[in-house]
């Protein structure tokens, strides 16, 4: 693994001046690039997860292609639970789906605990990957334990999460009991990924947008806290969907870098944060392009690159992305031109 503690990304994360913006997107290893669906057909997902020679050229197709500054580990936020034992699958089209959905105390009480030996394939995709990066870091990631309780609940993908608030509000004590159990496995999960020299980590909140901020602080903030203080050696950055009500309570959890999707401008972001905590240094912010507008045209485009790079320079680092994940049918050259604007931003 080279020395890469000034490559762009790791040095905005620590807010830093970086030599050039540093740019990465979510979902860029998938299903926008075609080498990607060759390589992937025929190959379920959680195959696909779990086979490390896959997941090494997966990760490293889209830092071939687009020259992003960060390679994000090829996975899905339900992998852990797969290894542990749950009985899940991921349907094509719907998302993860729970065979057995919790429903009361026994099952909480059931789940299973983590082994590192469980996830080793994650952790020998992550030494091949070492190997191949160079100064590009490697950014490993889990789910929150928010968004895994919302699926194993719900049984699957959710628009109102109505029994996961249900659950939480019927029996508070049952539902810390399930928090607590899926933050040591979301620990866990990471601890491995450090170990095996990811040089950053991303956790994923997609669902806590649904929260208010009290309910926020009051059932989901204490156990994301307890997940990002396993990880005290790479950056932490912490992202989720619809949650700019809730980006300063995110930073609360551990967060160094706060992802902002595109709902919220990055400098009302930042102003946000430090109302919040004057405290604390300047943030740091990731984001927060709508990938919805790498379909509307080169122009339009890079009017919102130039938006957002103006935007994060309110903050005390700024590493640019998308507000959420590639979308499928997104041109794989309309990707490479957004990196090859950003990094000509100063």
């Amino acid at each position: 693994m080279s020395d890469n503690t000034t490559a762009p990304l790791l040095v905005a994360a620590r807010g830093g001046v970086p030599a050039r913006t540093p740019v990465w997107f979510m979902r860029q290893a998938g299903r926008s690039l075609p080498e990607y669906r060759r390589l992937r057909e025929g190959t379920s997902m959680l195959d696909a997860c779990l086979d490390p020679e896959m997941v090494c050229e997966i990760t490293l197709q889209p830092v071939r292609r687009h020259d992003v500054d960060g390679a994000i580990l090829f996975s899905d936020i339900v992998v852990p639970l797969k290894a542990a034992g749950v009985d899940l699958d991921i349907v094509p089209g719907t998302g993860p789906v729970v065979a057995n959905p919790i429903a009361g105390r026994a099952d909480v009480e059931a789940l299973p605990v983590l082994e590192a030996e469980q996830v080793r394939p994650v952790a020998d995709a992550i030494a091949l990957l070492n190997a191949e990066l160079g100064d590009v870091p490697l950014i490993g990631f889990a789910g929150a334990p928010f968004t895994l309780a919302s699926y194993l609940v719900e049984g699957g993908p959710s628009k109102n999460h109505e029994r996961t608030k249900a659950l939480m509000h019927a029996d508070p004590e049952l539902w810390h009991l399930l928090l607590g159990k899926i933050a040591d496995l979301t620990a866990e999960f990471l601890r491995v990924q450090v170990a095996a020299g990811v040089q950053a980590v991303q956790l994923f909140d997609s669902w806590a947008g649904a929260l208010s901020e009290r309910d926020y602080r009051e059932f989901v903030l204490p156990h994301s806290t307890r997940v990002l203080e396993t990880v005290t050696t790479v950056p932490r950055i912490h992202f989720g969907v619809g949650t700019g009500e809730l980006l300063p309570a995110m930073r609360e959890a551990g967060a160094d870098v706060v992802g902002v999707d595109w709902r919220t401008p990055l400098d009302v972001a930042v102003r946000r944060l430090e109302a919040a905590a004057p405290h604390l240094p300047k943030p740091v912010v990731q984001g927060n392009l709508d990938p919805a507008l790498l379909f509307a045209g080169d122009a339009a485009l890079r009017r919102e690159i130039d938006r957002i790079v103006g935007e994060g320079r309110a903050a005390a680092g700024h590493i640019f992305n998308l507000g959420h994940g590639v979308l499928p049918g997104t041109d794989p050259d309309v990707i490479t031109r957004a990196v090859e604007w950003v990094h000509r931003e100063r």
